[in-house]
């Protein structure tokens, strides 16, 4: 038998996603990408506009559902997908260049275990359990002869070992490319991971990023960029360097300050779990965000690992839009486009 699940019983039964913690292949089209000419990013506010008429999709770390995250068919995947947004991770290598990984540590997501040149770089270092291989101590050069590998074991890997690490300019490139062969607008989501630790390394993070978006003219107001970080002191510093919209990444809702919050950022991009009571009601969280003119971009919404409580993705998805969220970050971006248009077509 089949339950329909109304706007109500989703409400009351998404407790399990408030309390029980439910956070937890195909190549790039070269021929035709390679003949055309990079499209400036428009600087247009729409997409970065609280009163989007609906939530933005944002690619997170491209279509990892389907191919190994941060890589260039991921990317161009979720872009085909109807992604509004692609979100690149960004760490740095030895020599300074900036590449896009989820992790500074490299053995989930990459087959660095399988360079028998490279089993001398096994350390430990704070911060990480265990020993692993971490990208400091890598020259892009090195980097560049590893291959991605999907990081969730219950995905399919039949991708593993055939795409290369990318780096920042690169993904800035793909996103180009995409702008002119689409034919509309594709924001690009980068967050600074880890700003502290490499800064203590002698890393600038800061530079870096302002220095790439800034060679490609993406770095002016309304352009379709968010910077994102967990870490508040790098938000607050780029804030006197930049009017590009920034993202306060938040996992627990304990000492938030949204007034505080709004004198750095432009928006909020909390864990999903924080928005709603155990009962399914708001937890006030979207509506306090937006009191102090903040959007809101929850994380992280993953079509095959869904909370019990909501039959398919489309049910997850409207649950949320339904609270007010702003866009969110998705790993089925596919998932999310259809379940935008299946609303826009309920409604007229």
């Amino acid at each position: 038998m089949t339950i329909k699940m109304t706007r109500r019983r989703i409400l009351a039964a998404s407790s399990v996603l408030a309390a029980g913690g439910a956070l937890a292949a195909c190549q790039p089209t070269t021929t035709t990408d390679t003949d055309a000419k990079a499209a400036p990013l428009k600087k247009d506010n729409a997409m970065s506009d609280n009163n989007t008429a609906q939530p933005l999709v944002i690619a997170h770390r491209g279509a990892p559902g389907y191919l190994p995250e941060h890589t260039a068919p991921g990317y161009d995947l979720a872009i085909r997908m109807g992604a509004d947004y692609i979100e690149p991770d960004l760490v740095f290598t030895k020599d300074g260049h900036l590449i896009v990984r989820h992790d500074h540590y490299l053995s989930t997501t990459t087959n660095v275990a399988d360079h028998a040149e490279f089993a001398d770089r096994k350390t430990v270092k704070d911060g990480h359990e265990g020993e692993d291989w971490f990208s400091e101590d890598f020259t892009l050069a090195e980097i560049k002869t590893l291959r991605a590998k999907q990081a969730f074991a219950s995905r399919n890997h039949a991708a593993d070992g055939k795409f290369e690490i990318l780096t920042f300019a690169e993904v800035i490139e793909l996103a180009q490319r995409r702008i002119s062969l689409q034919g509309r607008q594709i924001g690009i989501y980068p967050e600074t991971k880890l700003p502290s630790y490499f800064a203590s390394l002698g890393y600038d993070f800061e530079s870096a990023v302002l220095s790439e978006l800034s060679r490609v003219g993406w770095d002016a107001p309304g352009s379709s960029v968010f910077i994102q970080s967990f870490e508040d002191g790098i938000l607050r510093s780029l804030r006197n360097k930049t009017e590009l919209p920034l993202i306060m990444l938040l996992e627990k809702a304990d000492g938030v300050d949204m007034k505080d919050i709004a004198t750095y950022a432009n928006g909020v991009g909390p864990s999903k779990a924080l928005l709603a009571n155990k009962d399914g009601s708001s937890t006030g969280f979207i509506e306090a965000a937006h009191a102090s003119g903040l959007k809101v971009h929850p994380w992280t919404f993953r079509s095959d690992m869904l909370p019990e409580v909501f039959a398919n993705a489309q049910a997850e998805f409207d649950f949320f839009f339904d609270l007010g969220v702003d866009g969110i970050f998705t790993d089925f971006a596919n998932d999310a486009r259809a379940a935008l248009l299946a609303r826009a077509a309920r409604s007229g």
